[in-house]
């Protein structure tokens, strides 16, 4: 059996992450996505919420059923010796992002070199996609549809109208 994780912090998972897991999920017998604490960002959403937000979307709107999510809170590599993965899937938007990713790649590498990284190419239409921007245009009010799944809409509208004080 073929098992990849899927890792990130996901706070908010934007239609982006769920078009990677889903194309991983197409390529491998089994997919388990990662959820981690960023050391660099203050979450706008708790672990368990961005959890529940994932595992909605991959029951719900993608319908998989070899896809699994948990967070964890050790190096990525020991994540993905607990489940047995051959490789990690990441997703790439941008150079940017290349750069950092071959970094980690490197890393992981010298801690286990039996797992492979796997670069996905994100798709077109969400290219320029990011949490941070989902987390920004919802912040001043704007429109996220298309952007986000329902539920995580609605988790923003509620986060953002509460820290504006209102109901």
């Amino acid at each position: 059996m073929q098992i990849a994780v899927c890792p990130g912090s996901f706070d908010p998972v934007t239609n982006g992450h769920l078009d990677i897991i889903g194309r991983a999920a197409r390529l491998f017998d089994k997919v388990v996505v990662g959820v981690f604490e960023s050391m660099d960002k203050k979450p706008l959403f708790s672990l368990e919420e961005r959890v529940k937000y994932i595992q909605l979307a991959v029951e719900k709107d993608l319908k998989l059923d070899n896809v699994e999510v948990e967070s964890f809170e050790t190096l990525l590599v020991e994540f993905a010796q607990k489940h047995g993965a051959s490789a990690i899937i990441k997703g790439l938007r941008a150079v940017s992002d290349f750069e950092h990713e071959f970094q980690m790649t490197q890393f992981n590498q010298k801690l286990d070199p039996s797992i492979e990284t796997v670069f996905m190419i994100a798709n077109t239409q969400y290219g320029y996609l990011s949490s941070s921007a989902v987390k920004e245009i919802a912040m001043f009010g704007g429109c996220v549809e298309g952007l986000v799944t329902s539920e995580v809409r609605e988790g923003l509208r509620k986060v953002f109208q509460a820290k504006k004080g209102g109901h």
